[in-house]
């Protein structure tokens, strides 16, 4: 599994927008809401779940989609199924670990 990052500092946090790799320039839609999941903003970089987890451990904010990274988090005791959020079948969690 990869997942795909990009990490940016924001107000003195670290940032990280991840996804699972294989949802990068997809369409959800529910309704009339449309999320594009694009390279541009959930990143290019493609890390393996080591990294990951070394990224998901130190960040401070984290735009999370995807079932296996939001999985990968939980498991980690970062954030909760109480916070994930599902369109269209793909799970979304926002974390503020500030």
């Amino acid at each position: 599994m990869q997942y795909s990052v990009r990490i940016s500092d924001y107000q003195k946090n670290t940032m990280l927008n991840m996804c699972d790799a294989e949802l990068i320039g997809k369409d959800v839609v529910d309704g009339e809401l449309k999320i594009h999941i694009s390279e541009n903003y959930y990143g290019s970089q493609l890390v393996d779940k080591d990294k990951a987890i070394s990224l998901l451990s130190s960040a401070s904010m984290l735009n999370l989609v995807g079932k296996e990274t939001i999985s990968l988090a939980i498991g980690l005791g970062i954030g909760s199924e109480s916070g994930v959020k599902i369109i269209s079948d793909v799970p979304f969690l926002i974390i503020y670990n500030t």
